[in-house]
């Protein structure tokens, strides 16, 4: 290994981890921008003294050192083939914090979500939010200089920056913070040998330059521009007072903040903290008959000092009107507005915003301006606006095919009063090429992000790609823009620094690079001297592969393109403080590998450049889905909707066929049909289940307590239709899930019972298992018979009025989520027309009572609180609200939701021997602690039989089916 590996002395000396496989360095090729290039190595430092190794390591082999947080960078700011550094895993702690004195100090890797609820509790906040606050880290903030919503009033990272710890690229060790002319002048005579020393000395040579002042203040974006990003900051430099004599001291650290990591490799930031903003908050939302008024609107809006302007134009408005989940949330618009402004006023007081509304409004209307002033009130209600209009864009960036909506002149701002005639002129060199950009974004600070839709599969939208970023760029350069208001330039803008900043500023923020970093250590190829930005796109000039799949990828156009819609945005790395389900793996490991990001990287990566016969042919796709544990978080949290768990069942029935099915997995797989037999000897088979023997045998943990058979299935129990005493009034039918009817009957039974008093007829039609052990474990061909026969036998007689019930989520749900996909063409309508009327037995029962169908008379007035654990497949597909809504029907009972993800069990998962260790983990993450923490006199309810499993044998508690408690709560059962 030494001989062959040249990191091998690396890997020995770090306290991090070094990683050199192609599953790695394929992993960390991309981020979440267009481009692709694969990296010699990834390291994940613990230490300071990590990343002095590292830095020393890259200079002595001549290669590069590329800093990496989120990795949500979208011009390409994170990708190299050097050595990708990521600072998230680790470096990600709070060192120390003053809140009299309003600072914080943090490591890069402190992701800002978790810093901000760090701060709430003392009154304050870290100003710049984005909106990737919740998988972003502070080290990729700075060196993008991020903005946010509130940058009217906030300003970026750039404004907030007070001192900065680093490592420059000959190792040594610097602090950066803010200086008077006096010690700026002391650190330009400190000793010559020295790096630090070079970098003022560089510094006070550009900037005392008259020439080179005036080329900056003529050539740099106009000071109005509050959102600028182009090349280094030296006009932020030269408004110092060892320059211009203003008084303001000089800090380095706004040179840094956008550098992209570029100078130096930042350990400490000294963060600047804000007060939280008032707590009344209103959004005005103005309704535009054409986007040119929303334009001068905006203007309009500005005089009136709101914290936020944010345009929104008729496409994503439209995008949302067929969408069932969002047309609760359009009950503030009316008609068909062409754009519309949403105007966000935080005060100390309602009456203040009502004032400052009724204001705006009677502006608008005097200068001719909109047509409807709708002023939105309440937390609740704000989120609800803000979530059409996050939702309207993920509904445009699902379309389907190779045309996709691209980053390269998303990022343009202009001042504010230039807008109109911008935004004109945008949308006239747009239509020459028969292209068009939805419009959307931070309009008061003259940004509005525009992304083009473009194949760049196809080589003449590649050719394309550039023309249009080159003459976007000479459109801003005639505004006096900047071509970066946020994301950075990166390898996406550095092309076109030379042209935007002038000829002889580019050639001072080279000299700028070449002193701080003389050998081109530190992410070299991003600012200056970049390649051109249709070099390492992410896809090869070529047509898409086509796959013969099990399931329907028809509506995705196929399977690798289903893959390929993850862009890279890393929502599947957020962090387990801000809640969701989205990526439990990853929240309990930190590892890139394991999120949904990695498994596409992977999954394109192998199906697109495969040398195989048989691309799925590929040990390394297994591996990395082997720790999918199929939750289907992704399916509905990612913004894409990309569902991980069909890619990996797909590409299991694949590999299966090329390798075989494992013992273990065709044990698992064929449960139901094997605890069938087993009920022949059933004691006999609950003893051999329960032995360590027999758990070693088969591959499981041997801590944990494989489900025993029940005395008798509910099939044994149930003979027939269990008639009502009187008129029967409606009959439903009751689906005997494979879990439920041969290991947890009695639940069955309670269920059958509590409907009949509630005056339901309950019948189990004839049907066969649901499908989901086999869906679990990739044997997808034999799901789909089982798919194709249930949709046979219970089309005909499952309607409106005669719905299928069930009370496991991951079988009954398979109706609504997997068999329209997954069935012979032939019966897709009938499967889509069935799943329309297959419920959980929650959403039945609490849609009965909102219509009066059922009396809460019949049940105890007692007292009860209950904690409630949602199952991840319903949190996705369906609902926890309508099991909330079921289990309050008791007047008493009140329910809490924990906010959890996944319990870590997934299945078969959490009993796998190999996986036992991180089932814990992600048990431990909210569930478990927080079932511990529940009083005994609370109920623990949990619908999914998995979940059940995990909390008892994590806490020792048992937790009840929501159907249990609701019998028991019956006055008369």
């Amino acid at each position: 290994m030494k001989s062959t590996d040249p990191f091998y002395l690396l890997k020995q000396s770090l306290e991090g981890e070094v990683y050199t496989s192609n599953v790695q360095r394929i992993i960390y090729a991309t981020d979440a921008s267009s481009y692709r290039e694969i990296p010699q190595a990834v390291c994940k430092p613990r230490s300071d003294e990590d990343l002095s190794k590292i830095i020393a390591f890259a200079s002595e082999h001549q290669t590069s050192v590329i800093p990496r947080a989120g990795g949500t960078s979208l011009a390409g700011q994170v990708v190299g083939k050097g050595i990708v550094v990521d600072i998230s895993k680790y470096l990600n702690r709070i060192v120390e914090f003053n809140p009299e004195e309003r600072w914080i100090v943090v490591e890069p890797g402190v992701n800002l979500a978790e810093l901000n609820q760090f701060l709430e509790p003392h009154d304050l906040q870290y100003g710049p939010e984005t909106s990737t606050a919740n998988r972003c880290c502070i080290g990729g903030m700075v060196g993008n200089n991020s903005c946010g919503l509130h940058s009217l009033i906030y300003g970026s990272a750039r404004d907030h920056i007070l001192e900065a710890d680093c490592l420059l690229s000959d190792g040594s060790s610097v602090v950066f913070k803010a200086l008077s002319t006096d010690e700026f002048h002391a650190k330009c005579s400190g000793n010559p040998e020295s790096l630090e020393t070079k970098i003022y000395q560089n510094l006070k040579a550009t900037l005392s330059n008259p020439s080179n002042q005036e080329s900056i203040r003529s050539e740099y974006p106009d000071p109005k521009v509050v959102r600028r990003n182009n090349g280094y900051a030296l006009d932020a430099l030269l408004e110092t007072d060892p320059f211009t004599g203003n008084g303001k001291k000089i800090n380095v650290c706004k040179l840094l903040a956008g550098s992209e990591g570029t100078l130096a490799f930042s350990t400490r930031f000294k963060l600047n903290l804000i007060p939280l903003p008032p707590k009344h908050k209103g959004l005005v939302c103005a309704h535009f008959n054409s986007l040119q008024e929303a334009y001068r609107g905006n203007l309009v809006a500005l005089k009136h000092q709101p914290g936020a302007i944010e345009l929104m134009d008729d496409i994503i408005m439209n995008c949302t009107k067929e969408n069932i989940e969002q047309r609760k949330n359009r009950f503030f618009i009316q008609g068909d507005p062409k754009a519309m402004l949403m105007i966000e006023f935080a005060r100390e007081t309602e009456e203040e915003i009502h004032a400052i509304a009724t204001k705006l409004e009677a502006d608008f209307r005097a200068a001719h301006l909109g047509y409807h002033f709708p002023l939105v009130l309440g937390n609740d209600k704000i989120k609800r606006v803000w979530a059409l209009r996050t939702a309207g864009l993920g509904l445009l960036s699902n379309i389907p095919g190779d045309r996709r909506s691209v980053t390269v002149i998303e990022d343009t701002a202009v001042a504010p009063e230039y807008l109109p005639d911008y935004m004109d002129e945008f949308d006239q060199i747009l239509a020459k090429y028969g292209l068009s950009c939805v419009k959307y974004a931070h309009i008061a600070t003259g940004e509005i992000h525009l992304r083009p839709l473009l194949n760049l599969k196809d080589e003449a939208d590649v050719e394309l790609y550039h023309t249009i970023a080159a003459e976007i760029a000479t459109l801003v350069k005639k505004y006096k823009g900047s071509l970066s208001g946020e994301h950075g330039d990166g390898r996406l803008r550095g092309e076109f620094i030379p042209f935007m900043l002038g000829e002889q500023n580019y050639q001072l923020i080279k000299e700028l690079k070449r002193t701080w970093d003389p050998n081109n250590l530190l992410n070299p190829g991003k600012i200056v001297d970049t390649p051109p930005i249709t070099e390492n796109l992410r896809y090869q000039i070529s047509q898409t592969r086509e796959f013969e799949t099990t399931f329907d990828f028809s509506e995705q156009k196929g399977f690798l393109r289903a893959i390929e819609k993850c862009n890279g945005s890393g929502d599947c790395r957020k962090s387990v403080a801000i809640g969701g389900g989205m990526c439990p793996t990853f929240m309990a490991t930190k590892d890139e590998d394991k999120t949904t990001r990695g498994r596409a990287n992977i999954l394109r990566e192998f199906l697109t450049r495969s040398d195989k016969a048989s691309p799925f042919d590929h040990e390394e796709i297994y591996e990395v889905l082997d720790l999918c544990i199929s939750c289907k978080a992704c399916k509905s949290e990612c913004p894409s909707n990309v569902d991980m768990a069909k890619f990996k069942a797909e590409f299991l029935q694949h590999y299966y066929e090329l390798h075989g099915i494992p013992f273990r997995t065709r044990l698992i797989a064929y449960l139901p049909r094997l605890n069938q037999l087993g009920r022949i000897v059933r004691p006999l088979t609950n003893f051999i289940i329960g032995t360590k023997t027999f758990k070693t045998l088969i591959g499981f943990a041997p801590e944990r307590k494989i489900p025993s058979l029940s005395k008798l299935s509910l099939r044994e129990w149930y003979k027939k239709p269990i008639l009502l005493n009187g008129t029967n009034t409606r009959k439903v039918y009751l689906f005997a899930d494979e879990f439920t009817n041969e290991n947890e009957s009695e639940i069955g039974i309670k269920t059958i019972l509590l409907l009949n008093r509630l005056g339901y007829e309950v019948a189990i039609p004839k049907h066969h298992e649901s499908g989901r052990t086999f869906l679990s474990k990739g044997l997808v061909k034999t799901a789909r018979q089982l798919a194709n026969k249930n949709v046979q036998n219970l089309y005909p007689i499952i309607g409106e009025t005669s719905p299928l019930l069930g009370i496991e989520p991951s079988a009954i749900l398979a109706f609504r989520d997997e068999y329209p996909e997954l069935v012979d063409a032939s019966l897709k309508n009938q499967a889509l027309e069935l799943s329309k009327h297959t419920l959980m037995l929650d959403e039945f029962i609490a849609a009965e009572f909102d219509q009066g169908n059922i009396d809460a008379s019949l049940f105890t007035t007692e007292i009860r609180e209950i904690k409630l654990h949602g199952h991840c497949q319903q949190k996705a597909v369906a609902s926890t609200a309508p099991t909330k809504r079921m289990l309050e029907i008791p007047i008493n009972y009140t329910v809490c939701e924990i906010p959890s993800g996944c319990c870590g069990m997934a299945g078969s998962f959490g009993y796998e021997k190999e996986h036992y260790e991180l089932s814990q983990k992600i048990g431990e993450l909210v569930l478990l602690p927080a079932v511990r923490q529940t009083p005994t006199e609370t109920i623990i309810s949990a619908p999914g039989t998995s979940c059940r499993h995990q909390i008892v044998e994590g806490t020792g508690r048992r937790a009840s089916h929501p159907v249990e408690i609701l019998y028991e709560a019956l006055k008369v059962r």
